[in-house]
């Protein structure tokens, strides 16, 4: 449960959830810092970093509105996104496919149509701190054919992880974004289940 708000934490709260609901869209850090007339982006960001810590809201890192009220609203794009447990960004481990919980995000902060088939898995370990993914995060992905570099949820030789995707000689392999972790080369299968579209830092790392 999140905990106890400031006014003025409340106050920026309503305002984001009163824009998505309006727009179909997050604001971003300057039409809240409009809004409220602070001085600079610098005091928003500490209210949007304190709601966060908070759980008040959610942020999907890298996107320039991705901040979510948790709320969902019938007139707002949002999409819910079934959660299918724990992906490693590490060692491949066995694969487990559980459809626990479902995540309420805005189609257009992903970048998405409100139709668009997506998933998502929660990151566990460090091989993929390079690209700015680390444990807890979570990942949205869309099955569809990898391209070279693409961040992708994989099964290889049977076993599950999040890594890049890349083609040598023709060859596919698995890379992570951490040199301490081997590329990984399949014996005999690998599977792209999906293709990472998008990332939501729950603050929980």
């Amino acid at each position: 449960m999140p905990e106890i708000l400031t006014t003025r934490q409340q106050q920026v709260l309503d305002f984001i959830e009163a824009h998505q609901r309006q727009q179909g869209v997050s604001p971003s850090l300057r039409e809240i810092q409009a809004h409220f007339g602070f001085a600079s982006p610098f005091a928003v960001q500490r209210h949007v970093d304190a709601l966060t810590k908070k759980g008040a809201l959610h942020r999907l890192a890298g996107k320039a509105r991705g901040l979510l009220h948790p709320a969902h609203h019938p007139g707002s794009a949002l999409l819910s996104i079934p959660l299918y447990g724990v992906i490693p960004a590490g060692l491949p481990t066995d694969a487990v496919q559980e459809a626990d919980s479902h995540i309420s995000v805005d189609a257009a902060a992903l970048g998405v149509r409100a139709n668009a088939k997506l998933f998502a898995l929660r990151v566990r370990g460090d091989s993929m701190i390079g690209a700015n993914i680390v444990e807890n995060d979570v990942v949205f992905l869309t099955p569809r054919e990898p391209r070279p570099l693409d961040i992708v949820a994989a099964l290889i030789d049977g076993e599950s992880t999040l890594k890049r995707f890349l083609l040598q000689r023709g060859r596919a392999f698995l890379r992570a974004e951490n040199p301490r972790y081997p590329d990984l080369l399949p014996t005999t299968e690998l599977t792209i289940q999906g293709v990472m579209i998008g990332l939501l830092r729950t603050g929980t790392s």
